[in-house]
């Protein structure tokens, strides 16, 4: 019976206090003790502890008591000696919560997604001194999407510059809910914790009880052990699954077997077998983590024969699967749309030794990172690497840590792109990097990502947005407005070219509104546009990670942007050194890094003028023969690459 089941997360913006909330929860319910308690507990890695972000969802198992008194049912019984309601035992006090804690940062949104498919019910907590922001609302249309119920928190109403009145109205105007549907907290103190929980009781349906069907449970997430081997994180959707059992994954048409499932405490503990409506883990077994993908579906191996074949590398819907005994089909589960990677750059590992080890460690986020994508590419400069797709610029930073810190990788960065449609000879090509780019006279036309940006704002700044968004290339759709006080904040609607995004939008759009800008921004469409390659040229050799796809119309910007930026950071030589940008065989922008300077005369003194000279042409020469030598050989310091990463 599924009837004391609560499946469950919570949603909203970054910094809104998601995980301090979860820590409450914990707390109350007694699922862990106060000596193992510490803050932000479900954000197991460092880098979200550091900087105060959650990065991965987390699902944790929560047993909550509640007094036959406390139950609220008025609303749901309107006969009191009716002992059920919507499947609701009365009496049954004790429920099993199911939460997963979820990021809120926009390049972490398909971990958000993945968490929602897994549940009945979110949370939406909005923060009562910064109201309803950007990704709030991003977050609660793809909770809607899902046919979730919402319960909505305004938190942190302990601040003394909590506006209480203006969220809670911002919030009606967003959900069109009754001011009485809004539960007031304060994850710090606790105030308001019981009410969310007894709302989540109330509130949450169970889920559908299908015990009795063939068992089919949807992977949400998974992790490699160095011990167990691929563990996954599962929502039972249909029957249930016990240890030993011989089960088949049927995306990937691998079979494995049950060594151990469970829940997460958010400890594991092992349990026989799980069942319909829960959320738990299960050890496979495996040892190839390509064998176990995000969105598949497990079931019993003995009642599945595939059909048709899933072909190698192949895309679209999934195959469907022909029940052994009975000749039915079973389905697998939707699963998830294909994530969509918004950046992609080239990775290569700053020690050219270090290429098998980086693709292994690849190979293990891969699995916890169900949104990275990657191919092996080869570079004259840098050697082997991969060719990676990220969600954002975050997204690339986070990977670049966890490289380092979990598996002691240092990396070097070429400059990231948007993925752009080129038409050459009358094919379409996805070109990932400069290096994809077909010769020019082959091209016939260039398509690039458009997004659709939310930006919310205190009305003060409106005019400041626009003039960025103007630079940027976007286009203005209209205005709303959350509220109807004084202190108006607004929702403004643009698209915009995704190139525009991916550098250094979010740090201006704080610059330009003080900090008060929040943004949420979407896959819209490709549009026409026309790009260039950008090759930079130091003495006089293409260094092909600094190659890069811009406008046409800001080719020349760019390039100077660039040239000035490694003049700023490569070290200097013992010859002057050109930097050079250029369209082809065009140079559009150049400059000069000066030679280290040697007073060769520093000993002469006095005498004819003609031995100072023939040493300075002596020296002259030999400036020209190392420059001659070390074309291509100048070694370029990470430094510097980085220095045009974050140009």
């Amino acid at each position: 019976m599924t009837n004391n089941i609560r499946n469950f997360c919570i949603i909203a913006h970054i910094d809104h206090g998601k995980s301090t909330l979860a820590d409450r929860f914990l707390e109350y319910t007694g699922t862990v003790s106060k000596r193992d308690m510490k803050a932000q507990l479900l954000d197991s890695m460092d880098l979200e502890r550091e900087r105060g972000i959650t990065i991965k969802l987390t699902p944790v198992r929560m047993v909550y008591k509640i007094s036959k008194s406390k139950l609220q049912m008025s609303n749901q019984i309107q006969n009191p000696n009716d002992k059920k309601q919507n499947g609701l035992e009365i009496g049954n006090s004790e429920y099993i919560l199911n939460l997963i804690d979820t990021p809120g940062h926009v390049d972490f949104n398909y971990e958000v997604s993945r968490s929602l498919a897994a549940v009945e019910g979110a949370i939406l907590l909005v923060d009562a001194t910064q109201g309803v922001q950007a990704q709030t609302i991003g977050n609660l249309y793809l909770a809607l999407e899902q046919n979730l119920t919402i319960i909505p928190v305004i938190n942190k109403i302990d601040m003394p510059i909590a506006n209480v009145e203006k969220t809670r109205a911002e919030i009606i105007h967003l959900l069109g809910c009754k001011p009485e549907d809004i539960i007031l907290a304060s994850a710090k103190t606790g105030q308001g914790v019981p009410e969310i929980l007894q709302a989540v009781v109330e509130r949450i349906p169970a889920p559908k009880d299908t015990a009795a069907e063939k068992p089919r449970a949807l992977i949400f997430d998974s992790e490699y052990n160095n011990y167990k081997g691929v563990v996954a994180s599962v929502r039972m959707v249909d029957g249930e699954l016990k240890k030993g059992d011989k089960i088949y994954l049927m995306g990937t048409q691998t079979p494995a077997e049950i060594l151990e499932l469970g829940h997460y405490t958010p400890k594991f503990v092992a349990t026989e077998k799980l069942g319909n409506g829960e959320i738990g883990y299960v050890v496979t077994g495996l040892k190839e983590v390509r064998d176990c993908r995000v969105g598949d579906t497990i079931t019993y191996k003995n009642d599945v024969t595939p059909y048709p074949p899933l072909k190698k590398g192949g895309h679209g819907e999934p195959p469907l699967f022909k029940d052994g005994e009975g000749g039915s089909q079973i389905q697998p589960l939707p699963g998830y749309k294909e994530v969509k990677p918004m950046v992609y750059a080239g990775i290569f590992p700053k020690e050219g030794s270090a290429y098998e080890s980086l693709r292994e460690a690849i190979d293990r986020l891969k699995l916890s990172d169900a949104s990275l994508v990657y191919e092996p590419e080869n570079s004259m400069a840098l050697g082997f690497g991969f060719r990676c797709g990220f969600l954002g610029l975050l997204h690339l930073d986070i990977f670049k840590e966890r490289l380092l810190r979990e598996h002691g990788i240092e990396i070097i960065i070429t400059v990231p792109s948007v993925a752009y449609k080129v038409i050459a000879k009358k094919e379409e090509l996805t070109v990932h990097s400069p290096q994809e780019m077909p010769d020019p006279s082959h091209i016939v036309g260039t398509r690039e990502p458009w997004m659709t940006l939310d930006i919310i704002t205190p009305k003060a700044y409106v005019g400041n947005i626009m003039a960025l968004i103007s630079e940027r290339k976007g286009r203005y759709i209209n205005t709303e407005y959350l509220s109807a006080d004084a202190d108006q904040r607004a929702m403004l609607h643009y698209e915009i070219p995704l190139a525009s995004l991916i550098t250094d939008f979010y740090d201006k759009l704080k610059t330009v509104t003080s900090g008060y800008g929040s943004m949420n921004y979407e896959f819209k469409n490709y549009e026409d546009t026309d790009i260039v390659k950008l090759d930079i040229l130091v003495a006089d050799e293409p260094v092909e990670a600094l190659s890069t796809l811009v406008w046409r119309d800001e080719a020349f910007k760019a390039g100077k942007r660039i040239v000035e930026s490694l003049k700023g950071s490569l070290p200097r030589q013992q010859f002057a050194l050109k930097i050079q940008a250029a369209i082809g065989g065009k140079i559009i922008a150049a400059d000069r890094l000066s030679a280290l300077r040697k007073d060769v005369t520093a000993k002469l003194y006095g005498g004819d003028v003609t031995r100072k000279m023939k040493l300075l042409n002596k020296q002259k020469k030999g400036k020209k023969k190392m420059m001659a030598m070390a074309k291509g050989k100048v070694d370029i310091p990470t430094e510097a690459y980085l220095s045009v990463l974050k140009r």
